[in-house]
């Protein structure tokens, strides 16, 4: 799964302006709740509370603009306690 280029700051950018401080902070507020659903998804013990986490990191991906982000989150919520694509999600998450 690779990284949209620009897609988060584009999104950002339209939303707050030009500030690149700003931006910054934003995306770095999107990795640390980005994390948050990763780890809820490593405790999850249900299929419930995985696709609940599942689905938090598609909305938040959706509300950054992470369209291939969004998409990953969209499988593991429909792949309960598939620790590889939660590896995927990490990786992806990385390039942020």
């Amino acid at each position: 799964m690779a990284y949209d280029p620009g897609a988060i700051d584009a999104t950002l950018a339209a939303a707050v302006g030009e500030d690149p401080q700003l931006i910054a902070e934003l995306r770095h507020a999107f990795v640390e709740s980005a994390e948050r659903c990763i780890a809820s998804l490593r405790a999850a013990e249900s299929a419930d509370a995985w696709r609940g986490a599942g689905m938090r990191l598609k909305g938040l991906a959706a509300s950054f603009g992470a369209v291939r982000l969004m998409a990953l989150a969209e499988e593991v919520a429909a792949a309960p306690h598939d620790m590889r694509l939660v590896a995927r999600v990490e990786r992806t998450l990385a390039r942020f």
